[in-house]
């Protein structure tokens, strides 16, 4: 696994459990089996948004799954479209080698791909005559993708996600999901989470292919074979070529979930014999033939398919011929092998990570080589140290990456203000409503979801892009790939990108690693903050972050360590916090605490929390669907985004709250899936918030999803005040200095190091 999403505390609810069920996780489980890790941004389900069955993999509660299952011809000629994107994208970039002046736009042949790579990004129909004759045989999708992003070449319209609802599937095609997954012995629930991922068709797809179930979030491998064996009898078995497609599928959703954009083969491989495939090895060679999964090789001429023959062709089906003449070419190649270094090995990626990936680093190194700006001078010689320094690294280039901890967010605000003063447009962007809060009102800050949706900010221009010349995104390590790359798609070049925010956090939920392969890639200047967070708590975490666990002087009680036996004494102890010491002591009411915990499930994760909370903090009959009015919730509208709120009705509409002043109604049937109550969260959902005070339970359970990352998220979400519900003994200092960030796998830093030359890039 390649995330610091937690382990959870109830690590053995599984997502295939509720499916089964027909229960609330049974609708929402963006998550496939017990190896995730616990939800981490939404209420939705144990696996959903990285937390709950399996710790913090955070992709998205209530999120939609893939598009309906492709037809053969039709999947292999949009892998050969891809291929061709791919060919003209490598062309734009070397006809853009040279300095990009500030204020130029994109034209002819290169703003037609530009288009075409956000067409194939969002899903939206490409105009195959802009890729060459070869993309233009390719068939459009029969559904669109599930990235919400809308066409950069028309201003967005569309409303905040807050209050968006997922497409809707005819009732009809559900009623005919319906019958087939009776036919099939699975859980008539499931059918419009079916509709929803496979189309209007999913009925029919599902007697010709039984495995596409697969596509369907928390349906495990055993349970898709179970349904298969059902509606085919006789004519499935393990090695069918359907089944192995869907399989390969599957595992590389699950990883996206676990943040990994990609995934070696044989890795894949390795794990698909364990799902008793009999040729792994000829099962991957069909996912890919068939489109359902892109190969690469950094280095490799066609990362798209060059390195196929390389990395596969050692497969058990080759002869004894071909077997001579690769080890004559072997021993031929074996000098230039020893001086090159070992091979970089083959990887295996879905279209939508791919494609983000290539467009976000071919986006960033477009910005890398901006041009100079002199106008900046004067506004950095009036500006604070802290701040000049970083107004003139804007000023010199068109990315830049700035670290710090929360005091240290001041500087990129600041450096905002004084573009404003010189009359560029800047915009400064955060990863949650709560943290646009934490910001003086003058800061004019947006949400990032706000921003791409066109109801924030400055909106786009005629060409689709931002209307703005300076764009700061807070909390950066939030970015996933895929929010990544439509922000920076959408800037208009010349323009100016500063990503901000604490390397020492928890990574995005979604897929990647953005800001962490920035920082590692060197390939911009990159300013350390010198302003640390104040008080004990600021101590604390300072020295999390270098991975020491210190016991710091908190005279006015701002850090507490509250030891605790077993998890219902945490339980009860957490309660007692949020209803009467804290607010007794430092005048915060219950709610402004937040308690945080490492999973959904288990004796002390957010259900067993938000249930003991709610008895004493609103106690009631949970007459809308489990909850009463003034319930504290969390709802995730969009992978990657919790919402913070309360209950204030219900109606034949739907649940009705109120997150951050902003009416929001939820659907009746989405309720399940993306509201769960929200005095407890785990430390993915709170990363990029913070509260007055804050209430970290870690039960005796909870040690295996601690790790340096989590401590250093978790114990950081409170500003005037923290308490340590602590029952894991060592394995709360063994986390801070022996568990680092666990890596994902992710394309983003080879690809951006191929596009800049080592000469380009700043020592």
């Amino acid at each position: 696994m390649s995330t610091d999403r937690d382990t959870a505390a109830g690590a053995a609810e599984t997502a295939a459990e509720h499916a089964t069920a027909g229960g609330p996780d049974a609708e929402a489980a963006a998550g496939p089996a017990p190896e995730t890790v616990e939800d981490a941004d939404g209420p939705g389900t144990d696996a959903q948004d990285g937390e709950g069955d399996s710790a913090e993999t955070a992709a998205a509660e209530g999120a939609v799954a893939e598009t309906a299952a492709a037809e053969v011809s039709e999947a292999a000629a949009e892998l050969a479209a891809q291929r061709e994107l791919r060919e003209r994208i490598e062309q734009r970039k070397a006809e853009k080698a040279g300095p990009i002046p500030a204020g130029t736009k994109l034209s002819g042949q290169a703003a037609h791909l530009l288009a075409a790579v956000r067409a194939v990004e969002s899903g939206a129909p490409v105009d195959r005559s802009l890729l060459g004759p070869r993309a233009s045989a390719a068939p459009e999708r029969a559904q669109p993708s599930p990235r919400a992003a809308e066409p950069a070449s028309a201003p967005s319209s569309a409303p905040s996600s807050a209050s968006s609802a997922p497409q809707t599937v005819p009732a009809g095609a559900v009623s005919a999901v319906r019958t087939v997954l009776a036919e099939g012995g699975a859980p008539e629930a499931l059918a419009g989470q079916v509709a929803a991922a496979l189309g209007e068709q999913a009925a029919e797809v599902l007697r010709e292919d039984p495995w596409q179930l697969l596509g369907v979030p928390g349906v495990r491998p055993e349970q898709a074979d179970g349904f298969a064996r059902a509606l085919l009898g006789a004519a499935c078995g393990p090695g069918d070529e359907r089944r192995a497609a869907a399989l390969v599928g599957w595992l590389l959703e699950r990883a996206a979930l676990q943040g990994h954009t990609a995934l070696e083969a044989a890795s894949v491989r390795g794990t698909l014999a364990e799902h008793a495939v009999p040729d792994p090895h000829e099962a991957v060679r069909h996912a890919i033939a068939e489109g359902a999964v892109l190969v690469f090789q950094e280095g490799a001429e066609d990362s798209f398919g060059g390195e196929f023959e390389a990395g596969f062709e050692d497969g058990p089906e080759a002869g004894a011929e071909d077997s001579e003449a690769a080890e004559d070419e072997e021993a031929a190649d074996a000098t230039d092998t020893a001086e090159a270094g070992p091979p970089a090995p083959v990887l295996l990626g879905l279209d939508r990570y791919a494609l983000a990936e290539e467009s976000l680093a071919d986006g960033l190194a477009r910005l890398v080589k901006t041009g100079p700006d002199d106008s900046w001078d004067e506004a950095a010689t009036a500006a604070p140290r802290a701040a000049a320094e970083l107004i003139r690294a804007v000023a010199g280039h068109g990315l830049v990456l700035h670290t710090g901890g929360e005091a240290a967010r001041a500087e990129p605000v600041a450096l905002a203000g004084a573009a404003r003063a010189l009359g560029v447009r800047a915009v400064v962007a955060v990863h949650s409503e709560n943290g646009r809060d934490r910001l003086d009102a003058s800061a004019g800050a947006v949400t990032v979801a706000g921003l791409l949706a066109g109801a924030e900010g400055p909106g786009r221009d005629a060409d689709g892009m931002f209307a703005l010349d300076l764009l700061v995104v807070l909390d950066a390590p939030q970015l996933d790939v895929e929010t990544a790359a439509m922000i920076v798609e959408s800037l208009p070049d010349g323009s100016r990108l500063v990503l901000s925010g604490d390397p020492g956090v928890l990574w995005s939920a979604g897929a990647g690693r953005v800001f962490a392969d920035l920082l590692a890639a060197r390939v911009c200047p990159q300013l350390a903050s010198r302003t640390p967070d104040p008080g004990p708590i600021g101590e604390l975490v300072s020295g999390i972050g270098i991975g020491e666990l210190h016991q710091v002087e908190a005279p006015g009680k701002e850090v507490v360590i509250v030891p605790v036996r077993d998890a219902g004494e945490a339980v009860h102890r957490a309660v007692q916090l949020v209803a009467e010491s804290v607010p007794r002591a430092f005048g915060v009411d219950a709610g402004q605490t937040q308690v945080i915990t490492v999973g959904h499930g288990g004796s002390a994760g957010t259900r067993a929390l938000n249930t003991a909370l709610k008895q004493r903090l609103n106690p009631g009959p949970g007459r809308f669907g489990g909850f009463d009015p003034g319930d504290r919730i969390a709802y995730v509208p969009s992978p990657g985004r919790t919402l913070q709120g309360a209950v204030v009705s219900a109606d034949a509409e739907g649940l009705r709250l109120d997150c951050e002043g902003a009416e929001v109604v939820v659907p009746r049937d989405r309720v399940e899936s993306a509201v769960r109550h929200g005095w407890a969260l785990t430390a993915h959902q709170a990363a990029g918030m913070r509260w007055p005070a804050a209430v970290v339970v870690l039960p005796g359970d909870a040690a295996r999803g601690l790790s340096r990352p989590w401590v250093y998220t978790a114990f950081s979400r409170g500003d005037r005040h923290l308490s340590v519900v602590h029952g894991v003994d060592q394995a709360l200092p063994h986390a801070v200095s022996d568990v680092p960030s666990q890596e994902r796998t992710t394309r983003l830093r080879p690809l951006v190091e191929s596009l800049l030359a080592p000469a380009e890039q700043p020592g």
